[in-house]
């Protein structure tokens, strides 16, 4: 394991990788759940009495969310319930002349990282290490820690230079996500584990099947990647129409592992019964999927008959695990797959990761609780590699002796 926030020292200098990259409306970050999340790890730091200075990053250079993380500053201090300083500078004059004002129980965020040229590069750690960035700071600081779980799959300078060269700790998030994200692979589970698969991205989550086939004992199938399982089952379904750029690449990449798993895992897998479409009411309608001859409009969610057939899979399992939401969720009329096996879940007491920003943000829209759940994961891709058992460059570091 690594050491944590636990481990550290009395009233030391010490430098915090978060994760704040947060929607932006009209160039203000708007709230999330990574800053309720990490406000605990600020939080403690500073009423441990520690000098707390905080890197993040937002958006990258080019793109529209690529903002100052002037605004994350505010957001974060109303849920940590500390004030948090900001300086609009990563590692110069400014950011060294305001780390060295810090008394003990400051916090202060620095600037976006990704605004300096040594942060994004994808380098080797020890290469980092060496940069103007790693080298500039870490001579004012006494400890590194890491909470930026979601980020830990980047060897970014940030995330990967710093624990070369200062003493390195686990955030409060970064243990959690941990813990949770690798029980798949490290925990013994007495009962069935099932796996809920769907979402957008169809490609990840279909290497997650594959890896991890042999420590579970059914996926429940929705989404994108579930139409096209349905494809090389011989439905004529899981292909693009007019209008929609979703499903013919991903299976041209994918259609040989898809039709790989159904031969040698077809009594795993469980497919949608019926799909649910918009009508020429704008209303939910559902047809089953023997009866389609044709796809001639778009699949917006798995059907009610889907839902009653996962519901008691879901409900004696020991484990679940959910990749990916069933349906477009954000539109009430096609939240019904999504919800339904978030509702499941949550009345039974079995283990249960909801990974993922997207998925988890339907249980906070549809009144559920998080404390239903095991645990709800604010990673995308780290979520997805943890699954695969591919290790997290971050992470490996955290653990080095």
């Amino acid at each position: 394991m690594f050491k944590t926030l636990d481990d550290l020292d009395p009233e030391q200098r010490v430098l915090v990788r978060l994760d704040l990259n947060a929607p932006v409306e009209d160039g203000v970050a708007q709230d999330n759940r990574r800053f309720e999340r990490h406000a605990e790890t600020v939080r403690d730091l500073a009423d441990a009495g520690h000098r707390v200075a905080l890197m993040a990053h937002q958006g990258r250079p080019g793109d529209d969310d690529f903002i100052s993380l002037s605004s994350h500053a505010e957001v974060l201090a109303d849920h940590a319930g500390v004030e948090v300083g900001f300086v609009d500078s990563t590692y110069g004059e400014e950011a060294i002349d305001a780390i060295r004002a810090l008394d003990a129980g400051d916090v202060l965020l620095l600037e976006n990282t990704r605004m300096t040229d040594d942060e994004l590069p994808e380098k080797e750690p020890e290469a980092h290490a060496e940069s103007e960035f790693v080298r500039t700071l870490a001579p004012e600081f006494d400890a590194y820690v890491n909470d930026a779980y979601s980020a830990a799959h980047r060897a970014h300078a940030s995330l990967v230079g710093f624990p070369l060269v200062l003493p390195a700790f686990a955030g409060r998030v970064m243990v959690a996500e941990y813990e949770a994200n690798s029980a798949i692979a490290t925990k013994e589970f007495d009962g069935d584990v099932t796996m809920v698969v769907g979402g957008t991205k169809a490609t990840d989550v279909i290497s997650v099947m594959n890896a991890i086939g042999g420590r579970v004992d059914t996926f429940c199938l929705g989404g994108i990647a579930g139409e096209l399982f349905l494809r090389a089952d011989g439905y004529p379904v899981g292909e693009d129409i007019e209008g929609m750029d979703l499903f013919d690449d991903q299976w041209e990449k994918n259609h040989e592992t898809i039709e790989s798993l159904l031969e040698e895992r077809g009594d795993q897998i469980e497919l949608a019964v019926d799909l649910a479409y918009e009508d020429d009411n704008d209303e939910r309608a559902e047809s089953r999927i023997d009866v389609i001859t044709e796809k001639d409009r778009a699949f917006l969610d798995v059907g009610s008959e889907t839902v009653a057939k996962y519901d008691p899979i879901i409900r004696d399992s020991e484990a679940v695990f959910v990749k990916g939401a069933l349906g477009l969720f954000e539109d009430e009329r096609f939240a019904v797959g999504t919800v339904g096996v978030l509702e499941a879940i949550a009345d039974t007491d079995c283990f249960s990761v909801v990974g993922g920003g997207d998925t988890s943000r339907a249980i906070e829209m549809y009144g559920l609780s998080e404390e239903d759940f095991s645990h709800v994961s604010i990673a995308g891709g780290a979520y997805i590699r943890a699954l695969t058992g591919e290790p997290l460059v971050a992470v490996e570091l955290l653990k080095r002796e």
